[in-house]
């Protein structure tokens, strides 16, 4: 009985008998090729697309766990792994130019960062279509939220908490931080920028320019029938 090779990374599966005085070599190959799927890591370049492979028996680029995409596109470029293959993926696109990227099998569909989307997803493949799990990551619709460390934007100045329409309910935090300067225009009172923090007093409330360093208490008027 000759040699096989599995469906997904194209491992060698030795059979009984043969390989004499190389079953080792191929055990050892199999074996890196299994820590590229764990934890292998590869940049490639994608300016006009590309289609990573999964060479029989061999270290190939499309069996790597991490995935950099990089390259100046010019326009909507696929990246592709062929059909019938079954693998996670952590892909980053790093790619510059304002196109869409879309990894995808051979045949099937895939998932697709927009033109202005050069973030992480988290992928796998099925054998027929690339699914994004990313995006139901994102998409916590019950129950709470809790972070040991800090939560930030992807970007600066970019992105929004909530909606005009789709607003937070109540929102509890310590000194707040007020600041335009990273915008490209100013405020749309005088045009100016600034950069304020507001903290808490006992009886009183203050803003404190971090510009010029000056500080400020809010004129506060109680309510009447208030006790």
């Amino acid at each position: 009985m000759a040699n096989t090779t599995s469906a997904s990374l194209k491992l060698t599966v030795q059979a009984t008998g043969e390989n004499s005085g190389t079953w080792g070599q191929i055990t050892n190959t199999n074996l890196l090729i299994l820590e590229q799927a764990i934890g292998g890591y590869d940049a490639v370049g994608v300016t006009s697309g590309a289609t990573l492979t999964f060479s029989n028996g061999a270290l190939s680029n499309g069996k790597n766990q991490v995935l950099k995409l990089t390259g100046t596109i010019t326009g909507n470029v696929n990246v592709t792994i062929p059909d019938s293959i079954e693998k996670t993926y952590i892909v980053e696109n790093a790619t510059t130019g304002a196109y869409t990227v879309t990894f995808k099998t051979s045949s099937g569909t895939g998932a697709t960062w927009s033109t202005t989307d050069k973030g992480y997803k988290i992928l796998y493949s099925d054998g027929t279509n690339i699914v994004d799990i990313t995006a139901d990551l994102g998409d916590i619709s019950s129950g709470a939220i809790t972070a040991t460390g800090h939560v930030l934007p992807g970007a600066n100045d970019t992105y929004d908490l909530g909606a005009v329409s789709n607003v937070w309910r109540n929102i509890y935090t310590g000194d707040l931080h007020l600041s335009n300067k990273f915008k490209e225009k100013g405020n749309i009172v005088d045009g100016t920028k600034g950069d304020w923090t507001l903290q808490e007093g006992k009886n009183d409330i203050f803003m404190i320019n971090n510009i010029s360093g000056e500080k400020f208490k809010i004129n506060l008027s109680k309510v009447e029938g208030d006790s």
